[in-house]
């Protein structure tokens, strides 16, 4: 395990020859010099891999498990020096009967083999005929390979401070695998040992079910399977192995491939153990009884500098396209279904927004539509109302118009100068003034309008601000970060920005709304609160104050979705954004990432209702609680140590 907390694991799918022992043992010798090569502590082979899954009533044939005896050894001898775990199928006796079983050895050492619980005897498999069920078995002894291990279907095994557990093919299959209890004894990563044929429509259950156990686990699922070589009479194997972690796959193998296969993943120890911290279902269930647990140390691996997994750089996204667009409609309605229930509990009819033709107000006034339709009320009760101010540019006043024009809403123009001039002159700024009482008392004059038109209307006011803004405080306190629900305050920035983009294209009512939303998209974020420039144009770009959303946002789901220290976080984002920002550049937006979390507490702490949509939300009454005087000392502190 690295210095972060990653630990390298494979699957191999090596060449086999049915019942021939020396060739299967020299390419499973070949791919663990090749895991070496790559840094890979922990390797796993798939069932049987020393004889082939295929031998049938060979098995039952003393030549052959002499002869799968003699291979472990040579294998014993011939990785004695590799820095390395290695668990590799066999079929082994113990006393009267044969076991279809993983031996777990590392430099020229069994440490321990675990038997197969469920021998299965249906459809193809006749598995009965050979095999004796290991379940039960605890605390015994068993000789392999001139030497004597334990053996039992309850060791977990320790190398380098990582426990891992095993459990082979069928086991995984049945309503109670052994990796269930194994993570609750402690495993943090479980191997599966397998050989499953290919059936039509097979693999995409085997992969959900593999994804699925890492994640009722907590832990990372590192499954290996055969493949060509095993392919013998009736049966198919195409070298199916998964690496997944918590829900996520890391990397799978393609199949139907006539090469031998090896997939490398590092798998985060770290937040496997973070996970389970704050996970109090897992925590209430972790088993008090003892199982044995084989502690081994290897020498350092080879680490070659390179991480084996990727760091989505939008982790509020799914990685894959294909699954975005059931995101976006999910999101909308989660929006919608929330206004909906406040609207129905308060006998409201009609709603107040600020549209100030920017991202953030413009995908609330989609919600909200959206909500209006669903409940069959008149969009005429949505009063949108646009406040230009001293840094309202035409584009973006010409936008908020046209936008709800065109959206059939009821709209309302109130300019915020003169009063925000009179005010100026009340509390004795300067005309010249820009300090943040002159950028706040404009935020603050909108918010006093819309509040007050909402007493007026009978009707809510609808917040605007995202997720982003509340993380770094980049709102004004009793202004804009105030409302009385606020339908955005779980979504990031570069969420939003996704998602008006997707409406734009698939919830275009006409083609002047198309343009309208996509010029949105591409108008620079502002709160346009200073004088515009001498072309009229946007003067204060929030990405140049406080830096890049994309990065942000990154920060904040690995700080509190995945307990990312900040050189951890350093680390991970150098990968995610490899070539877009340089290191000081993301080190630099880090320190003012945790400045302003940390001091900006307080606006959240009493931040209105609104509804959770994604994994993060930093409502006081959910997913985060913070004290608003925490300091955020010890996380700068280990930022000024980086060089």
């Amino acid at each position: 395990m690295d210095k972060f907390g990653f630990l390298k694991v494979a699957a191999a799918v090596p060449h086999v020859q049915v019942a021939d022992c020396d060739f299967n043992v020299e390419h499973i010798l070949a791919l663990t010099e090749e895991a070496v090569r790559r840094g890979v502590e922990i390797v796993a082979f798939p069932e049987l891999a020393v004889t082939a899954y295929t031998c049938g009533d060979l098995l039952l044939q003393p030549t052959l498990l002499d002869a799968a005896d003699e291979a472990l050894s040579e294998l014993l001898r011939k990785t004695r020096r590799l820095p390395i775990v290695l668990i590799v199928g066999a079929p082994l006796r113990h006393g009267s009967a044969i076991y279809n079983c993983a031996v777990v050895f590392s430099q020229g050492k069994v440490m321990g083999v675990v038997p197969k619980s469920y021998i299965p005897d249906y459809s193809e498999f006749y598995e009965n005929r050979v095999f004796t069920s290991g379940s039960g078995i605890t605390e015994e002894q068993i000789d392999v390979a001139g030497q004597t291990a334990d053996f039992g279907i309850d060791l977990t095994f320790e190398v380098n401070g990582v426990e891992f557990g095993i459990e082979i093919c069928e086991d995984l299959w049945v309503p109670q695998p052994p990796s269930s209890q194994l993570a609750l004894d402690g495993a943090r990563v479980i191997f599966n040992l397998s050989a499953s044929p290919e059936a039509v429509g097979k693999h995409a259950y085997l992969r959900q079910l593999v994804t699925q156990q890492s994640a009722r686990t907590l832990s990372a699922y590192v499954y290996a399977s055969a493949g060509f070589g095993e392919s013998s009479t009736d049966l198919v194997f195409a070298g199916k192995a998964f690496i997944a972690e918590n829900g996520r796959l890391l990397a799978e193998t393609d199949r139907f491939s006539l090469e031998e296969k090896l997939i490398v993943a590092d798998v985060d120890i770290e937040l496997l153990n973070f996970e389970r911290q704050r996970n109090t279902s897992f925590r209430i269930n972790e088993s008090g009884t003892e199982n044995t647990v084989i502690e081994m140390e290897i020498p350092e691996p080879l680490h070659t500098g390179h991480l084996d997994r990727t760091f989505n750089p939008l982790p509020f996204l799914p990685e894959h396209n294909t699954r975005r667009e059931e995101l976006y409609r999910e999101v909308l309605e989660i929006q919608s279904h929330g206004l909906a229930k406040r609207l129905k509990h308060t006998g409201c009819k009609r709603v107040i927004l600020g549209i100030s033709g920017g991202l953030d107000s413009t995908l609330a006034l989609l919600a909200v539509v959206r909500t209006f339709d669903k409940l069959g009320l008149d969009r005429a009760g949505i009063l949108g109302i646009t406040m230009p101010g001293f840094g309202t540019t035409d584009r973006t006043y010409r936008n908020a118009l046209e936008l709800m024009e065109h959206l059939g809403v009821t709209i309302h123009e109130i300019p915020i100068r003169e009063a925000c001039e009179q005010h100026f002159r009340d509390i004795g700024i300067s005309s010249e003034d820009r300090s943040a009482a002159y950028e706040n008392s404009q935020a603050r004059e909108r918010t006093q309008i819309l509040m007050d038109v909402a007493n007026k209307e009978n009707g809510l006011v609808i917040g605007t601000g995202d997720l982003s803004e509340l993380a770094l405080g980049w709102a004004t306190y009793n202004g804009d970060q105030m409302s009385m629900y606020g339908i955005n305050g779980s979504i990031p920035k570069t969420l939003v920005r996704k998602l008006v983009e997707w409406a734009a294209s698939h919830y275009a009512e006409d083609a002047r709304i198309r343009e309208i939303l996509f010029d949105v998209v591409a108008t620079p974020v502002s709160p346009e609160l200073l004088p515009t420039d001498d072309a009229g144009e946007i003067a204060q770009k929030t990405e140049d104050l406080v830096g890049p959303y994309e990065l942000h946002d990154f920060f904040l789901y690995h700080f509190i979705n995945s307990g990312y220290s900040p050189s951890k976080l350093l680390h991970v984002a150098e990968l995610a954004f490899e070539g877009a920002y340089d290191r000081q550049t993301i080190l630099g937006w880090l320190r003012v990432f945790f400045r302003r979390f940390f001091s900006q507490q307080f606006k959240r702490s009493a931040m209105p209702d609104g509804p959770k949509v994604g994994l993060v939300s930093l409502s006081p009454r959910g997913d985060w609680r913070m004290p608003s005087d925490a300091s955020a000392r010890i996380w700068l502190k280990e930022l000024d140590k980086i060089q």
